[in-house]
């Protein structure tokens, strides 16, 4: 049986300092996605800017609804190892952006996220 699409997107903005991309993906690579993987579930996915401004960091998570972000949320805020996450990557993100987006009910669509 087909689960229902999640229709609650998290969309992330980060900004990273300038020519720290490389450092700040390894950082998160290592240090964030194991704990995101582990209390978030998997990503809609991961993105870089290339056009408009620069330096961005985009991730979108779903969520059923705003219960569940709220839930998984607070159980990434307590992992005991996103804590080191933040001070590693404290120096190399300028500016965060969070917006919590909903699907548009638009007859004769279905989202594809799950």
């Amino acid at each position: 049986m087909s689960q229902a699409p999640k229709t609650l997107i998290d969309h992330r903005v980060y900004t990273i300092a300038l020519r720290k991309m490389p450092e700040f993906l390894d950082v998160f690579n290592r240090m964030a996605l194991p704990a995101l993987i582990e209390t978030l579930g998997h990503p809609v996915g991961f993105y870089t800017s290339v056009v408009g401004p620069l330096n961005q960091f985009i991730h979108l998570w779903a969520y059923d609804d705003l219960a569940d972000f709220e839930r998984r949320s607070l159980a990434r805020d307590k992992h005991p190892t996103f804590p080191a996450y933040l001070a590693a990557s404290a120096h190399l993100i300028t500016a965060q952006e969070t917006r919590l987006i909903k699907v548009a009910a638009l007859p004769g669509y279905l989202p594809k996220v799950n």
